[in-house]
């Protein structure tokens, strides 16, 4: 666990751990506000039992010169102020530590928070592509949440530390057999019920950390095919697996709770045994009542101040332990690499002016599987479009990963104006890109803040919204509309046809100004009229526009300057629209299987 705090720690930002070294401060000042409570009552106590013993001590004389006392009775109402004010500051000073320490451990978990989601946004998209996204919304959601709650419970288990040493040396100073027996009974029983609970604590983490991200998937799951749920009733089914994942996490979280809180019952029970018990004894020696009455009565004050403290101890630990999965779920999360360009302002775009070279090409997912690709080689010109043919794996979408800097070459190199882009010129050569997936993902926003995705609202520009509208064959639709451009699309567009939602993703590509855009299979949803009239639209924009299309349609790339077709890894031919035709007229290909 240690190890775990100390990665922990190194993501606390510089701010933050001077606020946390203030902190410490304050709850020195607490410690010794405690002390001076505690030590008030026993003067307190006994000038309410025998004032005249205390009005003889040369310790109180330059008190009763100070304020003009003749007789013993006079010493009962300063003592009851000094006491009152004692207790009421070290309440103020332990109400603002729990303030200043509650404010501090969330703003400490918003930084974590956003820091994970940071350093998420950022991972290369082989990285996303991996890995499942209900792992990433529960880190960030849930996991890095717990994390807020581990700095409160070390911050307490610190605080409280502290504090309960304060309280001993106190009763050390009243009488140090007893204090030493009281402390170490509480201490023993404690040290008994972590050793009982430690294990189960930390298996509860790890059940909690595991099913937290199952519950997330499941939704998701259930969720995101509602349109397949609700046609084949299988609600029931989604409902059980969502059960299976959330009961067993709360089951978990309840019983952490439980071995948390349930200490305090016997060790108030104990207390009173121990108070008694010295109470006896004390009674028992000579002028015992007279003498044990402020003694007891610092005794029970301070078992009142440290029982709660040692529970709130207790249960910072024991809530430490039952975060341990989750916590180092998040510290993965936390670790996560940034790139170099991060911090930098946005990268100006490469210089393009001549072509995209496939050099000696190769890729493969990982050292496991095999080559998806092979020793590809060939040039896409300035200008020029470049349609994408093959079958079902062939590898058309990852070329175009590949193309737009998403994926990195296994072998070779992908070459602008002959310059190899690398990691360092990767973002500069993505600046010229804009990209039309197949699936349209819209945000439940206005269709405006769908065509300027990714701009801030105050900034996105109406008239280049209209213009990316009109060129993409929408405006027309959207202007019939009562809210025009300020109509909100649902959640993923669900308000939209699948032709709108495309042609909304060609706007976005077009409102982006790039001079490369990559259409993949982006027009398959359009009937054949409406599909015509954006592709003449996207031919008009000028020849400074290079676009690479994988189409659906083998006539969707009648205008385009070269067709690759993909086979086998490699290129099995490339031409023009007319050479592709002839070539399944004369029946030596089936080019039309493009999916």
């Amino acid at each position: 666990m240690t190890t775990l705090l100390r990665r922990l720690w190194h993501h606390v930002s510089a701010r933050r751990r001077g606020q946390f070294g203030l902190l410490l401060v304050l709850m020195i000042g607490a410690s010794f506000a405690e002390i001076i409570s505690i030590g008030a009552v026993l003067p307190f106590l006994a000038v309410l039992t025998a004032p005249e013993r205390i009005f003889q001590l040369p310790a109180a004389q330059p008190l009763i010169r100070a304020f003009g006392m003749n007789s013993a009775s006079q010493l009962l109402l300063p003592f009851t102020i000094i006491f009152g004010v004692a207790a009421l500051i070290s309440g103020g000073v332990r109400l603002f530590l729990m303030w200043a320490s509650t404010r501090l451990s969330y703003a400490t978990g918003a930084d974590l928070s956003i820091s994970v989601y940071r350093r998420t946004l950022y991972q290369p998209y082989a990285v996303h592509a991996a890995r499942n996204s209900s792992e990433i919304i529960s880190g960030i959601a849930s996991k890095v949440g717990q994390v807020t709650g581990t700095f409160s419970n070390i911050i307490n288990l610190i605080s409280s530390t502290i504090i309960l040493l304060a309280i001993l040396i106190t009763l050390l100073s009243v009488d140090l057999v007893i204090a030493l027996t009281a402390f170490a009974g509480f201490g023993l029983l404690y040290a008994l019920i972590i050793k009982i609970t430690q294990s189960r604590l930390v298996v509860n983490s790890q059940r909690i950390a595991h099913e937290s991200t199952q519950v997330i998937k499941s939704l998701q799951e259930g969720l995101g095919g509602i349109r397949d749920v609700l046609i084949d009733g299988t609600q029931a089914t989604y409902c059980e697996i969502y059960r299976n994942a959330d009961l067993p996490s709360r089951r978990a979280q309840g019983n952490n709770d439980f071995i948390s809180s349930s200490p305090r019952f016997a060790l108030e029970a104990l207390g009173m045994l121990i108070i008694s018990g010295l109470a006896y004894m004390l009674a028992l020696q000579p002028n015992g009542i007279a003498k044990a009455i402020p003694v007891l009565g610092a005794l029970a004050l301070g078992a009142q101040r440290m029982l709660p403290i040692l529970q709130v101890a207790y249960m910072s630990w024991s809530n430490i332990q039952g975060k341990k999965a989750s916590l180092e779920d998040a510290l993965k999360l936390l670790d996560q690499p940034l790139p170099d360009y991060a911090d930098q302002p946005a990268a100006k775009p490469l210089q393009f002016q001549k072509q995209i070279e496939l050099k000696n090409f190769s890729f493969r997912y990982t050292q496991q599987t095999p080559l998806i690709l092979k020793n590809l080689n060939f040039a896409i010109s300035k200008g020029s479009r470049t349609g994408f043919i093959g079958v079902t794996g062939s590898g058309k979408s990852t070329l175009l990963d590949i193309v737009m800097g998403l994926l990195q070459p296994t072998e070779g190199t992908l070459n602008i104006d002959g310059q190899p882009i690398t990691s360092i010129n990767n973002r500069a050569w993505q600046a010229h890109i804009a990209h039309v997936p197949q699936a349209i993902y819209l945000s439940d926003s206005t269709i405006e803040e769908n065509i300027a995705f990714g701009v801030p609202k105050g900034k996105i520009d109406h008239e280049r919204v209209k213009q990316a509208a009109l060129k993409a064959q929408i405006a027309e639709i959207i202007e019939s509309w009562p809210k025009k451009y300020k109509t909100y699309v649902g959640e993923r567009g669900i308000r939209l046809s699948g032709g709108q939602r495309q042609r909304i993703g060609i706007a976005r590509a077009l409102y982006k100004q790039a001079d490369v855009i990559i259409f993949d299979e982006a027009t398959s949803a359009l009937d054949n009229e409406t599909e015509q009239a954006v592709m003449e639209s996207i031919e008009s924009l000028g020849n400074e526009l290079t676009i690479l299309i994988i189409a659906h349609r083998l006539t969707t790339l009648k205008n385009c300057t070269q067709i690759v077709e993909l086979a086998d890894g490699g290129i099995k031919r490339t031409g023009t629209y007319q050479d592709i035709i002839s070539n399944v007229r004369a029946g030596s290909s089936r080019p039309m299987a493009l999916n």
